[in-house]
């Protein structure tokens, strides 16, 4: 459908039944109407007031960003519920059609919403895990956290201490109620687990190391002597692979 709206007119002049396509010209007359008396119709001229300028294609606008709703994690876009802006081709080519996404009605917003408040009312069996929990798991799973203790004072590991490390270590909050480890004291150096819950909703278990403290210093020194002997050993291999056997006589 193509239609063509003068210039100063609106589509609310139009029959309720016909709607704004999305191919429109607006075009203005090249000589204006003169202003006809009280009561009385406009003279037209039966050729220069059909003489028009054109103003605008509306199919030459810019496309505007389509608004929708993810219904699952969808990389560099968001999560489960979030109202994103995407253009219409990857709405309606890839989005939609994989069930990724929604269109963001009244409807489908009430969904989610009801939704978000399950999650923060719900019972643990209701609720779904959010697109920062999931990312939260995922970076746990792959993840072990170490424990550093001196060795010049008795000590016994609690869930405070633990809470600690993982924010100097993994820079990750975790707060004591959502964190579980052994019940038996560990007060030596070895290798033990721990488990947190990442919004009451998932419990990840991870390997966690208690090992002796030692200043950041020396732990640079370390690591330098270990890549001085790395690279020692690896020009010793170059040198050798280099050398031609001997000949025989």
């Amino acid at each position: 459908m193509h239609l063509c709206l003068l210039r100063g007119h609106s589509w609310k002049n139009l029959p309720p039944q016909i709607e704004q396509p999305t191919g429109t010209v607006i075009v203005e007359r090249c000589w204006q109407v003169p202003l006809p008396k009280e009561g009385k119709p406009a003279r037209l001229h039966p050729r220069r007031h059909r003489v028009y300028r054109l103003v605008e294609d509306t199919k030459q606008r810019p496309q505007e960003d389509q608004q929708l709703i993810l219904t699952q994690t969808v990389p560099k876009l968001g999560g489960r519920g979030d109202t994103v802006f995407v253009k219409k081709s990857l709405g309606r080519n890839q989005l939609i059609p994989r069930g990724q996404a929604v269109y963001a009605s009244p409807e489908n917003k009430a969904v989610f919403e009801e939704e978000r408040r399950l999650l923060r009312e719900g019972k643990p069996e209701e609720r779904r895990q959010t697109r920062t929990g999931e990312m939260t798991v995922e970076f746990l799973k792959n993840s072990k956290l170490v424990v550093r203790m001196k060795n010049n004072v008795k000590w016994e590991l609690t869930k405070e201490l633990v809470c600690r490390h993982f924010l100097k270590e993994l820079q990750l909050f975790v707060p004591p109620q959502a964190l579980k480890i052994p019940e038996e004291p560990i007060r030596t150096w070895g290798d033990h687990w721990c488990e947190v819950s990442v919004n009451g909703i998932e419990t990840v278990r991870m390997p966690m190391s208690v090992v002796n403290f030692e200043r950041p210093k020396t732990l640079r020194y370390k690591e330098w002597l270990r890549r001085q002997r790395e690279a020692g050993e690896k020009a010793a291999e170059q040198d050798g692979a280099g050398e031609e056997p001997p000949r025989a006589s």
